[in-house]
């Protein structure tokens, strides 16, 4: 496979697990592997009533806290689906989400440089 086709194919991972686990899936997922890291930007992860939470600032802290939970409880689950699909161990995950534009970053650090 190409790298383009592994990136696209971490993609449809990631939106699979948003949805089965998050319970909604990405309005757009874009996928880069840049040496040992896989970087996923997600856009339009928050429901509406999220996004009416963010609105005010104890709820955006409120919001950014139980999305970090949610993701960190299923960390392990996230790393070995991209593992599969890059035939690599993940080493560790790191993540960040916007309240104000409704996207997540996840990176995924590889034990290794990641070569086709």
């Amino acid at each position: 496979m190409t790298k383009g086709q592994i990136e696209a194919q971490i993609s449809d991972t990631v939106i699979r697990f948003e949805k089965e686990y998050m319970g909604r899936g990405p309005i757009e997922t874009k996928t880069t592997i840049i040496d040992d890291m896989v970087v996923v930007r997600l856009k339009g992860v928050l429901t509406p009533a999220e996004e009416k939470l963010a609105q005010n600032p104890d709820g955006a802290g409120l919001l950014k806290q139980v999305r970090m939970q949610l993701l960190e409880s299923a960390k392990a689950m996230l790393q070995v689906m991209v593992g599969d699909v890059t035939q690599k161990k993940v080493l560790s995950l790191h993540t960040d989400i916007s309240t104000k534009t409704g996207e997540r970053i996840i990176v995924f650090i590889l034990n290794g440089k990641f070569e086709i």
